[in-house]
This record gives structure tokens, sequence and C-alpha cells, in this order.
């Protein structure tokens, strides 16, 4: 393993960062968490078209180009540090990886090429009114057999869930409970039966839905009844990607603090120069390092599929969490009263580490979780 990124890495990092300066600055960021479906579709079509970033680690096999989670990861911190508003996360990270775990050869062959092309916007819709993270929190049951499935229940913070076309919900089959008898199965957002609400978020850069179903007709991924192994690995995958997306996010609040410290001046001197501003700064710049360092270590595992990728996922997660929301509190701190405005992007960034810290469970679930892994 080799923590240094290639030549060819660093450049996919400078044209991402170029695109997004450029396609996601601050005013762009507020105007879009202000619409319903939260992104733009053009920007969205010159991601696909221009850059390739929704194919960017699906397999050329099903219209993709091949890549690895370490690029991947690398798409996502630049995202996070500019506060991208698009289906990205639901579309690539989410769903893609959901089909490409539990899907057929065929079923991938038919769902992959689309997102590849960014023509499918998509999402997973797994969690439940619950709350609940894990297993236990499925509660769904598909009735049916073979490719007569409805489903009938709601799933609740369903990322970008009241816009995609392609649902991929996870649900179990009837009369079971735990981890068996849980499956995927793939709904059209259009679908008969289905009723899609967009819900009031803190972090209104991410948008999350109620999706709920009265015997909706759904088509079975995989083999039905035995997804459980496969969602846990795209939840573990997922939350390696959302790891990147904090780093990024840590990084610029960070670089964003330093730069205040050294331009505003008081009392005759940079604030940087007094000691519970240095400190403050020292303390990030450890954190964030550390958070980088994780989160570029749980793509590593992603990337080669490494036996230690639930472990590493659960342990990133948990520092990652810790670590952006410090981060996001303290900049918002150094900044002073400036920095509570709405007219400052702190808040935002304060929004999105407190959602990211949330989502697919926070620190302490990510550490007892940590704990079973490992056997304590």
């Amino acid at each position: 393993m080799n923590f240094a990124f290639s030549e060819e890495q660093e450049q996919l990092r400078d044209a991402v960062r170029k695109f997004l300066e450029a396609k996601s600055p601050e005013s762009e960021v507020r105007t879009l968490m202000e619409t319903t479906d939260g992104y733009d579709p053009a920007v969205w079509s010159q991601m696909a078209k221009e850059l390739g970033l929704q194919s960017l680690h699906i397999p050329e096999a099903y219209g993709g180009q091949g890549f690895s989670w370490v690029e991947l990861g690398i798409v996502l911190e630049e995202m996070g540090r500019a506060l991208l508003c698009a289906p990205y996360f639901s579309t690539v990270v989410l769903a893609a990886n959901a089909i490409l775990n539990a899907g057929t050869d065929e079923q991938k062959a038919e769902l992959l090429p689309g997102i590849a092309s960014g023509e499918t916007i998509a999402t997973l819709a797994f969690t439940e009114p619950n709350g609940k993270w894990d297993a236990s929190g499925i509660t769904m049951e598909a009735s049916g057999s073979g490719d007569a499935v409805t489903l009938t229940g709601e799933k609740m913070f369903v990322i970008d869930g009241h816009s995609v076309e392609l649902i991929v919900v996870v649900a179990r089959q009837a009369g079971t409970s735990g981890e068996d008898g849980i499956g995927f199965y793939t709904v059209a957002g259009d679908a008969a039966g289905l009723t899609r609400t967009a819900l009031a978020t803190m972090d209104q850069t991410r948008k999350q839905a109620k999706l709920e179903f009265s015997n909706v007709a759904a088509t079975p991924l995989g083999a039905a009844g035995s997804g459980w192994a496969a969602l846990s690995k795209t939840l573990d995958q997922a939350a390696v990607g959302l790891c990147n997306e904090m780093a990024g996010g840590a990084q610029f609040v960070l670089e964003e603090s330093v730069q205040y410290a050294k331009d505003r001046v008081q009392f005759g001197r940079p604030i940087g120069s007094f000691q519970a501003i240095k400190h403050k700064c020292a303390d990030m710049l450890l954190e964030v390092e550390s958070a980088k360092s994780a989160a570029y270590y749980a793509s590593w595992c992603a990337a080669e599929d490494n036996d230690e990728l639930p472990v590493v996922a659960s342990l990133a997660k948990a520092y990652c969490s810790d670590a952006y929301f410090h981060s996001a509190a303290e900049n918002i701190q150094i900044h002073g009263g400036i920095g509570f405005t709405w007219e400052h992007n702190a808040h935002l960034y304060f929004k999105r580490a407190k959602s990211s810290e949330i989502l697919l469970g926070d620190a302490t679930y990510h550490r007892e979780l940590l704990a079973q892994r490992i056997g304590i």
C-alpha cells in the first residue's frame, strides 16, 4: 500500500477541484439548496459527459471506467470540500454499489450503464422510521415470490428519494428476522402506489425524503432473501465514501480558519498570533490530518476488497465524524460573531458536518460496531 497519490490521481483531483470551483461556488450552493430537487441538471450532465464522474469506479463491462475506490475517494473529498449539491452520493455511492454487490451479471448490465452515463439518478432506501442502521431496523416485508413481488411499508431519510428515477429498496421476506431474509428490490421512481415526500432537513445541501409503499410492484435484485452480506458491504463502502467527503469538508474549514486568523487584526495584531487561536488551529490540523489518513486507508481497503474493510470503515467513520464536526465548530468560534451569521458559509459546513456525523450511524454507534467486529 502506498499512501502517496500518483501523478494521474493528483491530476484527477486538480480537474475535479477546478470544475467544482467553477460550478459549485457558495452562491450556487445557496441557490440550489433552496430548490426542490437540489441540483442543476446541466452540471450533472457535464459531470458525466465531460469528467465521467458517475462512471468512475463502475467496471468497464457495465459502461464505466473501471477505476478504484481510491479515485472515487478523491472525487468525494473534493465534493465534500465544495459542498456540491448533486445526487452523486445517492446514485454512485449508494445505489450503484448496492447493484454491484447484490445484482446478477444480467441486472448489472441492465442497470449500471444508465448510472454510468448520468442518465439514471438512483438511490438506496433502507432506513425506516425506527432510525436504526442495522438489520433489526429493516421491517418492511416483501410479499409474493419470483418476479411478482410487492412492497408495503415506509422508508425514511432516503437521500434524494423524492426525485430519483430508480430506487433500490431493502426489505425482508415475511416471517424472517435479524439478518435472515433480507433482500434488495428495484422500484421505478414513478411506480404506482409509491408516495414520495421531501423532508425538511437541517442540512439543506443534501436532500432527503420519506417514501410510502402501498403494494408497489418491485423486481428482486439478486437472490431473494440473501442480501444482508451485500447490504453490510454496501453500508461499509458508503461509510468510506462519506469519510472522504467529511475529510474534504474538514480540510476546507481548517484552511478557512487559518486564513482568517492571518487576516483578522485585533489590538493591532493578527488574531492568529494569540495563543488561544494558535492552539485551536493546531488541534484542528492534527484532527484533520488524522481524519484524512483514516479515510485514505479506508479507501484503499475498499479498492482492494480487503478483509479489514468492515473494521476500518467503522473506525474511520467514528473518527472522521468527530474530526469534521469539531473542526466546523471551531471554524465558527475562530470567525467570532461573523461566523454565526446566515451570510457566512461557516454554518453551511457546520450543518453538513452534523448531518454527516449522524448519517449511516454516529461515532458512538460505529465505536460499538467496531468493538463487536474486533471481538471485544
